[in-house]
């Protein structure tokens, strides 16, 4: 499997990449180990960076879990991370949070870009693996904007930019709500984690034990991958249909084209969507 999910890197980049030269961006942690976790063990190098930290501002979610701290629930979120990546190879050392308070990522898209643009040059990132713009979850919509926004930045400085891939997660679908499936777009990769790589998963799916619940349904062994689309980020994903317009997650599909317009405005780019 090693070689397999090398060769999926290359593949995604359209040339030949190591995983050194690669990069997972996420919102969350644990969105990492629902996105890729079958394949991390084979890539010593890459590095895995998160936009939030993966604790709300207000505190419902700290205090379900037991905390009385929106910090407290951070730290646990992060030694969790820390464990999961533990279990797959992937050190500390490799992993990066942009401490984004979780459910505000959507109000700060050109500062995230700005930093991942940063980021990706500074350590020579030639592909990229995120979020589709699905309309699942906020965070997850802002993070995929904001790598896109970023690799549109570096090209319009002239540097090189990375090529930018998907992995699957959640949005909703004609039935309701489809776990770990694209929304239509563009030919995917389906990997079939085998056994090995599907206990390394279950593994790291345990290591985040506040997000036991959240994560229960995600059971299916397989990962998908695919090369992400030009997005017009200005006009809601799926449809407009959003999942997580039926839930108080930081932001309401009304809210979004005007966010992405200001972003777009204060980052100086082109409206999307982007080459």
């Amino acid at each position: 499997m090693g070689a397999t999910a090398k060769a999926l890197l290359s593949t995604l980049a359209g040339t030949q990449v190591s995983p050194a030269e690669v990069a997972v961006v996420v919102a969350h942690p644990d969105d990492e180990t629902i996105g890729i976790g079958g394949q991390l063990r084979h890539l010593p190098g890459i590095a895995v960076l998160h936009v939030t930290d993966g604790a709300p501002r207000g505190l419902e979610d700290a205090r379900t879990y037991g905390f009385a701290t929106w910090q407290d629930y951070a730290a646990a979120r992060q030694r969790e991370l820390t464990a999961a990546m533990a279990v797959a190879g992937i050190p500390a050392a490799a992993l990066l949070c942009l401490d984004v308070p979780d459910q505000q990522a959507c109000r700060r898209l050109a500062a995230v870009a700005r930093a991942l643009a940063g980021q990706f040059a500074a350590r020579g990132t030639r592909l990229v693996l995120t979020h589709p713009y699905e309309g699942g979850h906020p965070d997850h919509d802002a993070t995929g904007f904001a790598v896109h926004a970023a690799r549109r930045l570096m090209q319009r400085q002239g540097a090189a930019a990375p090529a930018l891939a998907e992995m699957a997660f959640y949005h909703l679908g004609p039935d309701g709500l489809a776990l770990q499936r694209f929304p239509p777009g563009p030919p995917e990769i389906v990997v079939e984690l085998d056994e090995p790589d599907w206990e390394i998963k279950r593994r790291m799916l345990a290591c985040h034990e506040t997000q036991r619940r959240t994560l229960a349904p995600f059971t299916d062994r397989v990962e998908r991958f695919r090369r992400a689309p030009a997005y017009d980020f200005g006009q809601l994903p799926n449809g407009g249909r959003l999942h997580y317009d039926a839930y108080p997650w930081g932001m309401t599909g009304r809210e979004w084209p005007g966010l992405v317009a200001a972003a777009v405005a204060g980052l100086e780019l082109d409206p999307p969507p982007w080459p």
